[in-house]
């Protein structure tokens, strides 16, 4: 039987051949439907999802105790919600923004430094598995989120200067990306939020002195009001769907480059 790290191994690589698919995608300006990539996507959340099972089974519990179980749990959320979401075929091409990141992420999860059997947290029972699973799931949907944000400004660049491109594009329209940004990015927040609601429960466990001064929790509240802002702003003030769309984008960005340096300088989250 193969390990929990090869069935994620080839995934990965089907997430690889996805992404090569998406320049052919790219290079034909969204004309045909995506539905060999979806495939593509759909195998490797297969695998994706039998090494999610098997490292869950050994452990007895949600497969989140490192930072490559952390990011393999997110790169699921996206490609499983992204599933569900590309039976509609307007927005099948999202697979096409998906997959590089998805790409990008389980290359990095795989390098043998982030996979450390270190001691297990001293929270019990199934609450940390259920604040976990809302967390990684937040950011599952700024994902797709930031993924929808690209369509939106691809298909805003087109318009502006490739006319001709934009009208035999199968991409959705601006306006109703805009729509499905702000869907994501609420249902992120709402889900982040949720997470973090729990977090007394769970620090009160495990009895630690001074959680604000935890680098992890707050960066969490920060990213939590960094979208809460963007989306308020959005609606407020600045009602441009390429503002909200760039936001999706930076936001996303910002969450991938820092989630491992700040999960690694909090000592709630590597006791």
């Amino acid at each position: 039987m193969l390990t929990e790290r090869a069935f994620f191994g080839l995934a990965v690589l089907l997430y690889g051949a996805s992404a090569t698919w998406s320049f052919f995608i790219w290079r034909k300006g969204f004309r045909q439907d995506s539905h060999w990539q979806y495939l593509l996507l759909l195998g490797a959340a297969v695998l994706h999802t039998l090494a999610m099972a098997k490292r869950g089974f050994s452990l007895e519990r949600c497969p989140v105790n490192n930072l490559f179980e952390a990011t393999m749990f997110s790169a699921w959320t996206i490609v499983a919600t992204y599933l569900v979401i590309g039976a509609w075929r307007r927005l099948r091409f999202l697979g096409a923004f998906v997959s590089p990141v998805l790409l990008a992420m389980g290359v990095f999860a795989l390098m043998p430094a982030l996979d450390v059997k270190g001691p297990r947290p001293d929270f019990s029972g199934g609450l940390v598995s259920l604040h976990v699973a809302l967390i990684l799931l937040a950011y599952g949907a700024f994902g797709l989120g930031s993924a929808a944000g690209v369509m939106y400004l691809t298909q805003e660049h087109d318009l502006k200067f490739r006319k001709l491109r934009a009208l035999v594009s199968a991409l959705p329209s601006i306006q109703g990306l805009e729509v499905v940004i702000g869907r994501f990015l609420i249902t992120g927040v709402l889900l982040l939020a949720g997470g973090l609601a729990l977090s007394p429960f769970l620090l009160q466990k495990a009895q630690t002195a001074n959680p604000l001064a935890d680098p992890k929790v707050l960066w969490s509240l920060f990213v939590l009001a960094l979208y809460s802002v963007l989306l308020m702003t959005h609606w407020r003030f600045a009602p441009s769907g390429r503002k909200l769309a760039w936001g999706a984008v930076s936001g996303f960005a910002f969450v991938l480059l820092t989630f491992w340096g700040f999960n690694l300088l909090s000592r709630i989250h590597n006791p």
